[in-house]
């Protein structure tokens, strides 16, 4: 394992902790590397349905490395192989929970686009710097933001390139949660048990639909659905649903107090 990457496993749960943080956990050849590693491993063990993905320090990620980028004599590519890890991301068949514990900036922004599910420390910070750097999106950001938020938030936060602070994301929907930041991988374990009580094959499933969908128009994501819940309900007993229903019923008078 490489020390740029921390992987803790716990039973179907995964976390992923960015570990440069004297560089503000930037995305250098060695952690794209890693981290697209460490994904195509998860997918490809079958035991691993959930992963959490967070930062050390008091960043989340600051994007690609431009230091590295910089050097003449250094790998480079950063375009290319950041495209490559966020679709080793996007490939992971389970839920991806960002814990966004700090600045999420650029690429940083776009590594947390790639996630399924953000939370958020009340220090979390995000920022598209792209039109200030002079250089263009090219691993969803342009796409995923104005459908996420909207086209003219998503303008907004990309064409002045100002921070938008914890708060201002859940506000906008951009987050799920803001919480203090010793509380924020109690937040993210906790969705994570919720998402790991569900039927396993049904969890994966669910996702793949609403990604197929959301990539198409309403009209076709409607239909795509409509198919694979007519394939999927005839390869589940009645007997079987009954069951799981009185399970969510009995989960909601827990819940409900």
């Amino acid at each position: 394992m490489s020390d740029v990457l921390e992987i803790e496993r716990d039973g179907a749960l995964a976390v992923l902790t960015l570990n440069r943080p004297d560089a503000m956990n930037a995305l250098s050849s060695e952690l794209r590397a890693a981290l697209a590693a460490a994904f195509a491993d998860l997918e490809a063990d079958g035991e691993t349905r959930v992963v959490i993905l967070t930062g050390a320090g008091r960043a989340f990620c600051a994007g690609l490395d431009l230091k590295e980028l910089g050097d003449p004599d250094g790998p480079g590519a950063g375009l290319e192989s950041g495209g490559t890890l966020i679709q080793a991301i996007e490939r992971f068949p389970g839920p991806v929970i960002g814990a966004i514990n700090g600045f999420a900036i650029t690429g940083g922004f776009e590594l947390a686009l790639a996630c399924d599910v953000l939370v958020a420390s009340s220090q979390a910070r995000f920022a598209d710097t792209h039109a200030r750097v002079g250089i263009m999106p090219g691993w969803g950001l342009s796409q995923k933001l104005s459908r996420a938020l909207g086209i003219y938030r998503a303008k907004e936060i990309s064409l002045t390139g100002n921070f938008v602070p914890a708060e201002q994301a859940l506000e906008w929907g951009l987050v799920s949660h803001v919480v203090e930041p010793d509380a924020l991988l109690d937040c993210a374990r906790g969705i994570a048990g919720d998402m790991l009580s569900c039927v396993p094959e049904v969890l994966r499933e669910y996702k793949r639909v609403i990604d197929e969908g959301f990539a198409t128009t309403f009209a076709d994501g409607l239909a795509h659905e409509g198919r694979i819940a007519r394939d999927h309900a005839r390869s589940v007993p009645p007997e079987t649903i009954a069951e799981r229903r009185r399970g969510v019923m009995e989960r909601g008078r827990q819940q409900g107090g």
